[in-house]
């Protein structure tokens, strides 16, 4: 298990469980998780063989995040050049599922709060139909203990979910709404899984409204 993971355990009590990775398949592939913690970047990294994230070019400019990243074969994405950005990720994506990495991306490309509406990128579909392989949907609810842009630690379990594969060669159209459909549901299942068995953060208006809708949606479905 990282270092992080075992820190945030002893000093934040957030334990980690992650399910599903037989789910990854041997060889190259796209790893595309739902991102609402920095906790998600080390939960899914055990599992990842060889990894290249998928990050912002602004990030690799940090002192010791940017080091660490180029010694996992990270591809920056430089938002900054509009859309000659995505070439140049393309370029950097097959050169590392040559070096038998498996791409890890998030394709709402921030972390966004538990239940928040998605608002999936271009992205992910272009690399999907680019690279022509596998990819892995992950679900999570680590956004209940680790929120973004918070420095506040909630004690709980943290899960990650890794799900069936989904095969290429389809429509990106078709992809993006099979990624969504896979994401969506489970990841809300994980975080109202999470709420029956108790939370020691205190839930607000809003986040209790969104638990309400989601129950409901839930129910009706």
């Amino acid at each position: 298990m990282p270092i992080n993971l075992v820190l945030l355990r002893l000093f934040g009590g957030i334990k980690t469980r992650v399910s599903g990775e037989e789910n990854i398949p041997e060889g190259g592939c796209i790893i595309a998780a739902k991102h609402q913690s920095d906790w998600d970047v080390f939960a899914i990294f055990p599992y990842t063989g060889r990894p290249a994230y998928i990050v912002k070019k602004e990030l690799m400019r940090l002192p010791f995040f940017g080091r660490a990243a180029r010694t996992l074969d990270c591809i920056e994405v430089d938002r900054s050049k509009g859309a000659k950005a995505i070439p140049l990720m393309m370029e950097q994506a097959h050169a590392a599922v040559a070096r038998g990495c498996r791409i890890v991306i998030f394709p709402e490309g921030t972390r966004r709060s538990p239940l928040a509406k998605p608002e999936y990128r271009q992205g992910i579909g272009r690399l999907y139909a680019e690279l022509g392989v596998p990819v892995v949907p992950v679900a999570l609810n680590s956004g209940l203990f680790w929120g973004r842009n918070s420095l506040l630690l909630w004690p709980g379990t943290a899960e990650a979910k890794f799900l069936p594969p989904i095969e290429p060669g389809l429509a990106p159209d078709v992809f993006t709404k099979r990624l969504k459909k896979a994401i969506e549901p489970e990841s809300t299942d994980l975080i109202l899984t999470a709420v029956d068995r108790g939370l020691a953060r205190p839930i607000d208006k809003k986040l209790r409204q969104a638990i309400d809708d989601a129950r409901q949606s839930r129910n009706q479905a």
